[in-house]
């Protein structure tokens, strides 16, 4: 693979977003911002959709071990639990999201505490017009390529009650930097693994995750959808020893990926032993992506940010362009 190649099929450039994914972090994080006084929050509700959707999953996982109850919504209605010590964190890239619009007008007649985070668009003009928090994040090519400056612009407003550290975020940033001079488009070599896993997907990947994990599977199957325009699938690994291990049975057009970390529970890693010798011994081949030590965010972002790349090289090898959704805008169209 060369730039030249990835120029004839990615022509809105992409690639080259990606390439800058540690600088975005950095210079989001590095913002001057006035603190925002939430007061005291005990449930905290993320709504958005799509890279919206994925900010909010790791947001759940940081947050799974505090105190604060969470939940992500990906649709049109806020759960019956929020109350005045929730926090309502909206998230639409474009701004035009029209599930994020109508759960902040939901949110707008419940008790809750409201902030939304766009690029602009509908959801800015709805905020001003009712008094409602709102910051502009600028939109960088596409809503999944602005994934950093949203995540890390958002981590620098809600870092008080995130218990997220300066230096947690600053290693994450640093493994970033590391990350891009191995995978991005300024070494395509033999060397580049996320080049090597593209290659390796030549059938759908059913990607297996552990608890805490979920949102880099649900991220990975997302973009290899929306970049690739491949079928995708990601399940549970302690669920699917209960179900979906049964259809490997067979002949299938499936490949696993499986998505470890170093420091999963111990029954997890156990599990992990057996699964990868239950596939030895049915010749069945697999992949496996391990994140490296490290923080929550840093572990994340990190592997988010390997798989993104996969996404984008598949696309190439299979000569498709990576930025246009037409499917997506069909429906939009139709709404």
């Amino acid at each position: 693979m060369d730039i030249s190649t990835i120029q004839k099929y990615d022509t809105k450039k992409m690639y080259e977003t990606y390439d800058l994914w540690p600088k975005m972090a950095k210079n989001e994080y590095e913002k001057q911002i006035a603190d925002i006084e939430f007061g005291e929050i005990s449930h905290v509700v993320f709504a958005g959709m799509g890279g919206s959707g994925a900010i909010g999953d790791i947001f759940s996982a940081i947050l799974s071990k505090t105190n604060i109850h969470v939940d992500v919504v990906k649709g049109y209605l806020l759960p019956q639990t929020v109350n005045s010590k929730s926090l309502t964190v909206i998230t639409s890239v474009s701004g035009n999201t029209e599930e994020s619009l109508i759960v902040l007008k939901h949110a707008m007649k419940s008790s809750s505490k409201i902030i939304a985070f766009s690029g602009g668009g509908k959801m800015e003009k709805f905020c001003f017009e009712n008094k409602i928090t709102h910051k502009k994040i600028e939109m960088k090519h596409s809503p999944r390529a602005s994934f950093p400056a949203f995540l890390f612009g958002i981590i620098k407003i809600l870092q008080p009650f995130l218990l997220i550290k300066n230096e947690d975020v600053e290693n994450a940033i640093k493994k970033l930097t590391i990350q891009n001079k191995k995978i991005s488009s300024l070494n395509l070599t033999k060397e580049n693994s996320a080049i090597s896993l593209a290659k390796w997907i030549d059938k759908s990947p059913l990607i297996y995750y552990p608890w805490g994990l979920e949102p880099v599977a649900i991220r990975f199957k997302n973009s290899l959808q929306e970049n690739s325009k491949i079928h995708a699938s990601a399940e549970d690994i302690i669920e699917a020893c209960h179900n979906g291990i049964v259809s490997w049975k067979k002949e299938t057009e499936f490949k696993p990926i499986l998505i470890q970390g170093k420091d999963d529970y111990i029954k997890t890693k156990e599990r992990w032993k057996i699964i990868e010798e239950f596939f030895d011994q049915k010749e069945i081949e697999y992949y496996k992506i391990e994140s490296d030590y490290g923080n929550i965010l840093s572990k994340l972002i990190n592997m988010i940010y390997f798989c993104d790349y996969v996404s984008i090289y598949k696309s190439i090898l299979d000569k498709v362009n990576p930025s246009p959704v037409d499917a997506i805008d069909f429906i939009k169209n139709r709404l």
